[in-house]
């Protein structure tokens, strides 16, 4: 430890490598949604995140373990294709939360190029959400899982070394030299169930717009009618008391002129 008096002991998170509070306060000064991307060697787990006074607040978030729960996933869950779909499936929840745009935030990891978190930025872009980002970092080969296929082709299935390498593969039944194959059909499945499960933006004002014209009819035709209806009884109603105020008010002029005539 230092021994000079202008030493100062770095915070916490900082002194844990956790939080590089100078990128922080870049991040939190440009107003913007932030791609929080946290991944280890068994799960990736990606959030977009806005800062507010009280604390973070995720809008949208997804883990790979939801790839094997819901969409079928029979791969590894800490693996590059792994992570591209899980950063798609985010995406797909930041667009249906009206996100458009977000900022990367990596955190205190090295930005290797062809990296995991690479291949989560690339699903999120793939789904929609602009994140600002270099072309040059990301490596479209590796997120499919294309370089898994050729590395355990090169091994030979029957080697020992592809089955310590690939034990969880095919214990999950697939097999490695397939994992592209099961990659897109995750992604068909994502797209298809997670689209198919909410109508998607341009839909609802369409069903909004449609149900008032189909009842427009229905609701003014009473309103139209009702006066109609109405407006005879009222003219019937009024005939009769002029008729029943006629003759009250005549018959007591001809009794009059008649005792007159009498006296007379």
């Amino acid at each position: 430890m230092a021994k000079s008096s202008n030493y100062r002991v770095q915070l916490r998170r900082r002194r844990e490598g956790k939080t590089d509070y100078q990128a922080r306060k870049a991040l939190v000064i440009s107003r913007k949604p932030r791609l929080v991307t946290r991944a280890s060697l068994k799960n990736v787990t990606v959030q977009i995140v806005v800062a507010k006074p009280h604390g973070d607040e995720v809008l949208a978030a997804a883990n790979s373990r939801e790839l094997v729960k819901n969409y079928g996933w029979k791969a590894p869950t800490g693996n590059i294709p792994a992570g591209y779909l899980t950063g798609y499936l985010v995406g797909l929840k930041a667009q249906a939360a009206g996100i458009q745009e977000a900022i990367y935030d990596i955190g205190l990891v090295a930005p290797t190029k062809g990296a995991k978190i690479f291949a989560v930025l690339n699903g999120v872009v793939d789904a929609g959400v602009e994140v600002p980002h270099s072309e040059e970092k990301i490596v479209k080969e590796r997120t499919k899982g294309d370089h898994i296929a050729k590395y355990a082709k090169s091994l030979g299935s029957g080697s020992e070394e592809y089955t310590a390498k690939f034990s969880q593969y095919t214990a999950q039944g697939v097999t490695p030299e397939k994992v592209p194959e099961h990659f897109n059909k995750v992604k068909a499945e994502i797209t298809a169930k997670f689209k198919g499960g909410k109508p998607t933006p341009e839909a609802e004002p369409v069903l909004k717009a449609a149900a008032p014209k189909g009842e427009a009819p229905m609701a003014q035709t009473p309103k139209e009618t009702a006066p109609k209806e109405k407006a005879p009884k009222e003219k019937v109603a009024k005939e009769k008391a002029t008729k029943e105020k006629a003759p009250k008010e005549k018959t007591p002029k001809a009794k009059a002129t008649k005792k007159g005539e009498k006296k007379a």
